[in-house]
């Protein structure tokens, strides 16, 4: 299972896609609106199971359904060419997409960082007796990344640059994030890019965190956010306008209900109960932080994630 969108993928199943199906969802006799949205099975989309079991979407005419993209990488198309009405990417995915004009919209916040070092969601661990103590220490080591250029290993070049090393020896492994734990502790690289659940694993097992990336990269990072396509948001604007609505109410119980959250995710996800007790949620904001959105299209540019394109934030934006 993959958590994040690769741009090579959205480039190639955009050019089967973008002609398919229809952007809008089923509409009852009742005018209840059926909606779809594509998302991963993890952490982050607690907020919209919740929303629908509190019922802030039936109180907006809305029957939300959600949908496991198959790896993460058909949720940007999955959007495009109508098959989910809406979807969950990280910002740095969406940035990508823009690049090649893939024609979708960010409509709410999806997921935001911590802000705090050392207590994140996501982070850059080690073995115990490993012989870095700071992420600038990872220079010329092999980190794992679960999906090459794209959010992790741009922002953990950060967290290497603000330590006062040169990430450009960097060697990146692809690799899936619950493979990590024995990735890191068979040697197969020297440290991880590892978020929830696996960064608690990991520390459970003795590993010890060198940097917060996220936190690194920007104060108040957004990392991800719920998007629609453009002839959704043209042809429907009112639908669009509800379910932003019934995700932002859905962002804010989350927030301040962890005990909730924790509850939820064992209905969604295969993480045990002990393991929910122990992890650390992220914030769920209802505004998408654009200068830290900015941030990520300055430093993704800078390390070539966009392959010589620059991404126009604004475009994104709702």
């Amino acid at each position: 299972m993959r958590r994040f969108v690769t741009g090579i993928a959205v480039a190639a199943l955009l050019l089967s896609t973008a002609a398919c199906g229809s952007s809008g969802g089923e509409t009852e006799s009742d005018g209840i609106d059926k909606v779809k949205v594509g998302v991963i099975p993890i952490i982050d989309v607690a907020p919209i199971y919740l929303g629908q079991q509190k019922g802030f979407f039936s109180n907006r005419k809305i029957e939300v359904s959600m949908e496991a993209g198959q790896g993460g990488a058909a949720i940007v198309p999955g959007v495009v060419s109508g098959q989910f009405q809406f979807g969950f990417s990280n910002m740095t995915s969406l940035l990508i997409a823009q690049t090649k004009n893939v024609p979708i919209k960010t409509v709410a916040a999806g997921v935001a960082s911590t802000g705090e070092q050392g207590k994140d969601f996501g982070g850059v661990v080690v073995k115990a007796d490993s012989p870095i103590k700071t992420a600038a220490d990872l220079a010329g080591k092999k980190v794992a990344v679960n999906t090459l250029k794209n959010i992790g290993d741009t922002t953990v070049r950060e967290s290497v640059r603000k330590a006062g090393g040169d990430p450009k020896g960097i060697q990146f492994v692809e690799m899936p994030f619950p493979n990590m734990p024995a990735g890191l502790q068979e040697g197969q690289v020297d440290a991880a890019w590892a978020v929830e659940p696996q960064l608690t694993q990991i520390k459970a097992a003795g590993g010890r965190l060198v940097a917060s990336n996220f936190v690194d990269a920007a104060p108040g990072l957004t990392v991800a956010a719920y998007f629609t396509s453009t002839k959704l948001a043209g042809e429907n604007a009112d639908l669009v306008k509800r379910f932003t609505e019934a995700i932002n109410e859905s962002l804010a119980y989350a927030d301040s209900h962890p005990d909730e959250v924790r509850a939820i995710i064992g209905s969604y996800t295969k993480i045990d109960e002990k393991t929910r007790a122990d992890v650390t949620l992220p914030k769920w904001p209802t505004e998408i932080n654009q200068a830290s959105v900015e941030t990520l299209a300055k430093l993704g540019t800078g390390d070539g994630i966009f392959d010589g394109a620059t991404p126009d934030v604004a475009k994104l934006m709702p």
